[in-house]
């Protein structure tokens, strides 16, 4: 079986639908147990909903049921309570970064601001970071208003240096951040305070400080997701992979292998998996990262690294390690190195890296040399999605009946669902502040082709690998 997206050159309301003559064929999507893709998929009871059987009809079908699908979904039937939403998940909410990341509620829209700006700009750097805000802070909100249970805690977050270089470069980029752009919400804490927060030999100098952040559980975010949006009467299909989409008659006619969906426009809420759509292809590669877990700490063990204030914390590596404590105080730390792999499939076999895994259970010992010893319980891994330009992208994929999202980068907990309510906006056509941003309907700086589109993400990635080997204190062997 393979699975199609094809046009006929149909028109919706005399707009093009951006599909027209397009038709990309993959491996079929198979099956998966979801427990086995990370541990936060297996913190709370889950049962997934039938998949699609017979003929179903929408205003708008969300394909895709992570964060992006599940809250586009809600703040449409939030603006429009008549206006009949369907969504289908291939595999099960949450399945993809939704439920696989390390649940930080962050401001981190690409890279850092400096490259941002480098691209961008500095006026649209600074709109990018107050559109973070503004997510970190609607996120929060929505955990308290719909009591979404997910372990969330406001722990804010912490950026540090673990070499000298590091320290230098946070430092500038700290001073770019406050005096060139002019943001009033990040601080500067010494070398004192970073250690009496979190004690570890191996950090450099002070550290980059935010309050406004927070770390939560994502399957239990997505899940809670899926029991908000139900009772407002979105129809949810999870195990429904896609086989085909076509233009009738003015309509989608979106396939899964026992149904089909007819939907007067769709949202493409795809992420990573944003490849298996021509249209889309080439906007963005799937980029594998990894997870370690410990067993729960010991009340001598957490004494002994402090981190009483559970702060998420990253480095300031090329390709960062990011680390935090989960409610029963386990560490969470992920990161270190990446894969990527050849043509426009994103394949299973990636999410297991043992030479990552081991990679990353040594670098929690140089971070915390008094845990020596730890067991580790999971290990696990999966594909974000990655523009050439490192920034998000979303918008009208041709048309105003087809909507897409990517380019999360990694960083995108509450950045997806203020991109929810902004893609509500482009699906009912409404010219708001949220659909004025920059990024929407960007022009995205394509990939090449085959084979220079993965010899072009690997160059990159190795680039990073070889800077952060020249520099910092972990093997990379």
């Amino acid at each position: 079986m393979v699975f199609e997206l094809t046009g006929n050159g149909s028109t919706c309301g005399g707009r093009p639908t951006g599909i027209k003559g397009a038709k990309v064929k993959v491996k079929k999507i198979e099956q998966q147990d979801f427990r086995e893709k990370s541990y936060w998929l297996t913190t709370r009871h889950y049962t997934p909903n039938e998949n699609l059987k017979g003929e179903v009809t929408c205003d708008v079908a969300v394909i895709g049921g992570g964060f992006t699908g599940l809250s586009s979904a809600y703040f449409l039937k939030k603006a429009q309570p008549e206006i009949d939403v369907a969504l289908l998940e291939g595999q099960v909410i949450g399945f993809g970064a939704s439920g696989r990341n390390a649940g930080f509620s962050m401001t981190k829209f690409g890279l850092i601001h400096s490259i941002t700006a480098f691209r961008f700009g500095n006026q649209k750097t600074v709109e990018a970071h107050e559109y973070t805000c503004r997510a970190v802070d609607l996120l929060r909100d929505l955990v308290t208003t719909l009591d979404l249970d997910c372990d969330y805690q406001h722990t804010g977050f912490l950026e540090v240096s673990t070499c000298k270089v590091h320290q230098k470069r946070l430092a500038r980029e700290f001073e770019f951040v406050t005096k060139k752009l002019g943001l009033k919400d990040i601080f500067w804490i010494d070398e004192q305070e970073l250690q009496s927060r979190v004690a570890s030999p191996l950090y450099e100098g002070g550290a980059w400080w935010e309050p406004r952040c927070g770390i939560l559980n994502p399957a239990k975010l997505a899940w809670s997701w899926k029991e908000v949006i139900e009772p407002l009467g979105v129809r949810v299909f999870e195990n429904s992979p896609l086989i085909e989409i076509a233009r009738e008659g003015g309509r989608f006619r979106l396939v899964t292998p026992e149904g089909h969906v007819r939907a007067n426009k769709v949202v493409l809420a795809t992420n990573a998996w944003s490849s298996l759509f021509a249209k889309l292809k080439r906007k963005q590669v799937p980029v594998w990262t990894y997870i370690v877990l410990t067993e729960p700490l010991n009340e001598r063990q957490h004494e002994e690294i402090g981190w009483q204030g559970r702060e998420g914390i990253e480095d300031f590596r090329d390709l960062v390690h990011y680390y935090r404590l989960t409610a029963d105080n386990r560490i969470v730390l992920g990161g270190r190195d990446v894969d990527i792999t050849f043509g426009y499939d994103v394949p299973a076999a990636k999410d297991q890296n043992p030479k990552v895994f081991d990679g990353l259970k040594s670098d929690l010992l140089q971070v915390f040399p008094s845990l020596q010893g730890i067991a580790f319980t999971h290990q696990w891994g999966g594909p974000v999605s990655v523009p050439l330009d490192m920034a998000p992208a979303m918008g009208y994929a041709g048309g105003k009946d087809l909507v897409y999202s990517l380019g999360c980068m990694g960083h995108a907990v509450s950045l997806t669902h203020l991109n929810g309510m902004t893609i509500a906006d482009l699906v009912l056509e409404r010219d708001t502040e949220l659909t004025r941003t920059f990024f929407v309907n960007r022009r995205v700086i394509p990939y090449p082709p085959e084979p220079f589109r993965t010899a072009t993400a690997k160059a990159i990635a190795g680039y990073m690998r070889w800077d952060d080997g020249r520099h910092d204190k972990f093997s990379m062997k």
